[in-house]
Order: structure tokens, then sequence, then C-alpha cells
């Protein structure tokens, strides 16, 4: 009986079946996988793209159903059809895999270790600036007039700064407030503030596809969550229409605030950028860890 178990196991080792070996390395694999398999799910889910994507699965198990039934005519039609599929569908998820590809560049990973896009201790957004794009705000949201302010962080806004006219100016509440009053050559477009100056005017920013926008929100809003779905900048908005002041950064839309709540919001946002940049120097000035 040993004997005949013993020459069983040999035949089931033979045909690669036996014990295997695992180890550190082969878990920490398992583990990677796994975990980009998760988010790769959890990012379609989270996307219009998850419809999308159960249309494929269905598409597969169709395709499994044709195998297992032997209907030729439907296999021959989808071996035919492989090619041109895998194309279409990189070309049906072209924005869901840039938005993936951005989300990835904007990492904590990349932006503590990449220390070459960021070569100085500069705020992104300094404490005067903040009063003055608050100052501004408050004026035109009297006024009702509208107005649409990108504050560049860690993710260059270039693509956005060359359609506009470039200005290239120290940013001021009365400058803000001549760019965007009403029949003005630049009050149509967005500003775009990068390294406490004013970049550009009139620049045009994509408009969000997110269904959660409401529908009484215009071009200006929608541009905005747009500007910010597609990098970390913080994007002011002045509604023409009543006067209200919102915030969009992430895709995230705040709405209906008041000058003091938008400049805690701004101040957070540069002592946090701060931080960041000083995180991995180790040490202080004075000798204290970070």
């Amino acid at each position: 009986m040993n004997t005949e178990s013993l020459s069983l196991f040999d035949r089931i080792s033979n045909l690669g079946l036996g014990y295997v070996s695992i180890g550190i390395i082969d878990i920490l694999d398992i583990l990677i996988v796994a975990y980009l398999i998760y988010k790769i799910i959890y990012w379609i889910k989270e996307t219009r793209a998850w419809v999308l994507f159960k249309g494929i699965v269905v598409i597969l198990v169709f395709t499994l159903i044709a195998t297992i039934l032997k209907l030729n005519t439907i296999l021959w039609i989808l071996s035919k059809t492989i090619s041109v599929g895998i194309i279409a569908v990189i070309v049906v998820f072209q924005p869901e895999l840039r938005k993936a590809l951005e989300q990835i560049g904007k990492g904590s990973i990349f932006t503590s270790f990449m220390r070459f896009e960021s070569n100085s201790d500069e705020e992104k957004i300094s404490s005067k600036t903040v009063d003055e794009i608050v100052k501004a705000c408050a004026k035109m949201s009297t006024a009702k007039t509208g107005a649409l302010i990108l504050i560049e962080q860690s993710v260059p806004l270039g693509d956005h700064e060359r359609t506009g006219i470039s200005i290239d100016a120290v940013v001021s509440s009365q400058l803000l407030i001549n760019i965007f009053e009403k029949n003005t050559p630049l009050h149509d477009g967005a500003v775009i503030i990068k390294n406490n100056r004013v970049a550009a005017a009139t620049c045009f920013l994509p408009l969000t596809e997110s269904t959660d926008i409401s529908m009484d929100l215009g071009t200006r809003h929608r541009a905005a969550v747009g500007a910010s779905e597609v990098s970390d900048a913080l994007v002011v908005i002045v509604s023409e229409e009543t006067g209200a002041i919102s915030l969009a950064k992430g895709g995230v839309l705040y709405r209906n605030l008041s000058p003091e709540t938008l400049k805690n919001m701004l101040y957070k946002k540069s002592k946090s950028t701060k931080k960041k940049l000083v995180l991995w120097k180790g040490r202080t000035n004075d000798g204290k860890n970070q």
C-alpha cells in the first residue's frame, strides 16, 4: 500500500502537481497583483467605464458559450474581429485611461521623490496671494461679476496656460477685478495663477463629463470641475447670475462659500503644500525633525 501510494505521489510530482515552494517574493508578487486588480476594479466602478466593462463581460460570456456549443460561425467572426475590438476598447476607454494615468502621476510617491518638479521652498500660494484673491472674489460677488481663477499646485497647467494670453503680473485684487470686468477683452475665460503671479488670462478649460453637477450650474462651473479633475489645481468661481462663491478641487465642487470660508480653505491647502515640500529634507535649520 505504501509502495503504491509512493508511486502515485511520484507520478503526480512528475506532472508538476506536487508540492510547490512559495517564498516571500512569491507572496509579495501575489499581494501586488491582487492590490492592482482591486484598484482597477474600484477605479472602473467609480467611472462610467463600469457600464462598458459589464458589456465586455457579457461578450466574453457569450464567447464562452459559443465555444462550449461549438458555434463555429460565431467563433470565426469573433476571432476575426478581436484585433479590431482591442483597438476599439482603447478608443472607448480613452478618457478613463488618461484620467487613470494622471492619477498615477499625481500620486504622493511621485510628488515626494521626484524633487525636480519643485526646486525651491517657495509656497505655491502665499498668504498675501490668498488675501488678494479672497478680497477680489468678495467684491466681484457683491457686484455679481463672473470669475474663474485657477491656482496651480504640483501639477503644471501649461496646457491650459497656452490657450490664453500671457500676463505675468503680481497678484492683486484690483488686477483680478479689472480682468473679469464685463465687456473687457480679458474677462471671458479663466485666469491662471502660478508661483504667486497671474500667469495668463482668457484660458480655456475642459468641461467635466460628470452627471453629478447640478443642472442649474453653467459652463463656468463645469469648466472649473473639469480642470480640477485633470489636475490638483484649486479653482475659485464667482457666479455671474447669483454672485455665489464656489471652490472646485479634486473634482468636487464646494458651493456658496463665504469669503472667510474660502480664505480658510485656501490657507489650509497652502500649509499642506508647504509641509509636503519639506517632508523629505529631514531636519530644519533649528535641527528639529519634520
